[in-house]
């Protein structure tokens, strides 16, 4: 991961291990493959269990750009909660940032495709869909909200957020 650079001194003799470090790695951070990390899943009133579904993220940060997703699979063991849902961002968002909007898409029969949004400070993310076609308004995720969830129904979600450090 990148990180801030040297503050270099006069008369500092550089170093290839120096330049390695500043330059090369820096680099490297950047064009890296993205980090695994596991998402939470959980609702406002009583938390979802997995079960033998799947929940899976992945993230590349940049200083502090952060560019992250996530892929919730539903399974057959799986229970869904009650209350809108949240969905664990792999480092929390700076407070001084505005918040922050994403694309979703849940795959249950039909297709819906809706937002997340990220508050400033935030550590986790809302998906909204739309309750309408006119007037486009739209609600936050939940087990009946776009649709009943059910076994093998994916919800697929991206963000891009500045991070808190």
């Amino acid at each position: 991961m990148t990180f801030a650079p040297r503050t270099w001194v006069v008369g500092e003799v550089v170093t290839a291990a120096l330049l390695n470090q500043e330059v090369r790695d820096q680099f490297n951070s950047i064009f890296a493959a993205w980090t695994s990390y596991t998402p939470t899943w959980t609702a406002a009133t009583t938390n979802p269990v997995l079960g033998n579904g799947t929940i899976t993220g992945r993230y590349m940060k940049v200083g502090r750009t952060v560019l992250a997703g996530f892929t919730l699979t539903t399974g057959s063991t799986t229970t869904y909660g009650s209350g809108n849902y949240s969905f664990g961002v792999p480092t929390a968002a700076a407070s001084a940032s505005q918040d922050m909007l994403g694309t979703t898409r849940l795959t249950a029969g039909s297709t819906y495709i809706g937002q997340c949004s990220l508050a400033s400070g935030g550590s986790s993310m809302a998906a909204t869909f739309p309750t309408a076609a006119t007037p486009a308004t739209g609600t936050n995720m939940s087990p009946t909200t776009p649709v009943t969830l059910a076994s093998g129904h994916v919800l697929r979600g991206s963000i891009a957020y500045e991070a808190a450090a």
